[in-house]
């Protein structure tokens, strides 16, 4: 089956998403699950150990700097699971959507190296979580604390997870029948969110500062923000070095730091 970005993202709005066989298989197939997974944003739980390690900030979070990295981590062969779902048309497909501004990736670092991370596709209020990996001890599942703040912040309605895992269920996953995500889905894509949402809320209440760079985000973006899909933000003044604010990254290009305080205080405020 042959797919365009623009065929993916009406596969996403019917509630369908494309799968490979393997790495080497060149074809998808949609599936349609009869069970749905999903996390309720407003019930979301951090362990309480996860949650210490997230407050210590163990990694260095970041988001949209290296999608394609994060993808190719997901393929990456793990103990217990020895082959993947993600072929070379899945990484031109997703890696399409990103540089559009439709799919994101939420990245943990540490000392320069990227340890873990997750990806998936957003639309409207609406996110799609496609697959996580992780190389360090607890680096997937800061990320998807990290994500889920994201996605309180800006506003969003609805994460689905597609399948459950018993990963995922520690974190307040359920499984729901396919008319009920359907009735979900809907209503989400009848909502507008925002992916950087919580960069625009601090950018208005630093104000116009020009050494915060408040209001001056440029660039060809997709995002209500200015950050570009690609690379973090492209700014005229220098940005914030307040915690959790955007910063420079070593390649020059600017990316958001939310501190894990802050990740965790957005979901308590919500659950």
């Amino acid at each position: 089956m042959s797919f365009s970005p623009r065929d993916l993202l009406d596969c996403y709005r019917r509630g369908v998403f494309p799968m490979a066989q393997s790495r080497d298989d060149p074809t998808l197939f949609l599936v349609d699950p009869d069970e749905r997974g999903i996390i309720p944003l407003e019930g979301f739980h951090v362990p309480r150990k996860l949650a210490k390690v997230v407050r210590q900030d163990v990694f260095d979070v970041r988001v949209d700097t290296a999608f394609l990295r994060v993808m190719e981590g997901c393929a990456t062969p793990a103990p217990g699971r020895t082959g993947t779902w993600i072929n070379d048309n899945i990484l031109n497909l997703y890696g399409a959507l990103h540089r559009a501004g439709h799919a994101h990736s939420v990245e943990c670092w540490k000392d320069g190296e990227l340890v873990g991370g997750l990806y998936g596709v957003s639309l409207e209020s609406a996110f799609f979580g496609e697959s996580m990996f992780s190389f360090e001890r607890d680096a997937s599942k800061v990320a998807l604390v990290h994500l889920v703040a994201r996605l309180i912040a800006g506003g969003y309605r609805l994460l689905d997870t597609q399948f459950i895992t018993p990963h995922l269920a520690q974190f307040g996953a359920l499984e729901i029948d396919r008319s009920d995500f359907h009735l979900r889905l809907s209503d989400a894509l009848n909502q507008r969110a925002d992916f950087y949402g919580w960069e625009s809320n601090r950018s208005s209440k630093l104000g116009s500062s020009s050494e915060a760079g408040a209001g001056e985000l440029s660039g060809a973006t997709s995002s209500a923000s200015g950050i570009s899909p690609s690379s973090g933000a492209t700014m005229g003044a220098a940005p914030s070095t307040e915690p959790g604010s955007l910063v420079t990254n070593s390649d020059g290009s600017y990316s958001s730091r939310m501190s894990g305080e802050s990740a965790l205080h957005l979901i308590t405020q919500t659950s």
